[in-house]
């Protein structure tokens, strides 16, 4: 093989071999990000689908109904923890070290992001709330059999007599 043959070759092979390591550098850090949605009965028995169940220490969003009565504050730090549970029965709890979103509270739909604990809690980095009485997160509503209408109007009213 003559000198100019073996250096294209050994620029091919560095050239492939660097989009090779650029590719599955990629894909691990976007392995590495990914968030996945569940419900609170889908951390304890697994997507109806699949059966696939979230693992420790994986980074999961959990979406649901704040449980009534279930709230439980720290008087002397940010320390909070909550029940979250869906309309299939399936309950997790939620800790969390931050100040809460304003429109927080008991019995409404909420989106909690975190690290799946061993215990099986959640130990949320973020906390989501709905912002007006009719909103629901749209992960939430499907998790929880929920239709979403959208609005109708009279287009009568709108128009100017």
């Amino acid at each position: 093989m003559n000198l100019r043959r073996k250096k294209r070759l050994t620029y091919a092979v560095v050239i492939i071999a660097g989009g090779a390591a650029l590719t599955s550098t990629l894909l691990y850090a976007l392995n590495s990000n990914l968030n996945l949605f569940y419900t609170p009965y889908e951390i304890t028995h697994g997507k109806t689908d699949s059966g696939e169940m979230p693992g420790v220490g994986q980074r999961i969003r959990v979406g649901g109904m704040v449980t009534m009565g279930s709230m439980k504050r720290d008087p002397k730090t940010l320390h909070v923890e909550f029940v979250v549970h869906d309309s299939l029965g399936g309950q997790v709890l939620v800790t969390y070290d931050d100040l809460l979103p304003d429109l927080f509270r008991e019995g409404q739909g909420i989106v909690a992001q975190g690290i799946l604990a061993e215990s099986g809690q959640l130990e949320a980095t973020e906390v989501l709330a709905k912002h007006d009485e009719n909103y629901m997160p749209p992960e939430v509503a499907e998790a929880m059999g929920q239709m979403h209408e959208k609005p109708t109007y009279n287009k009568l009213a709108l128009t100017d007599k």
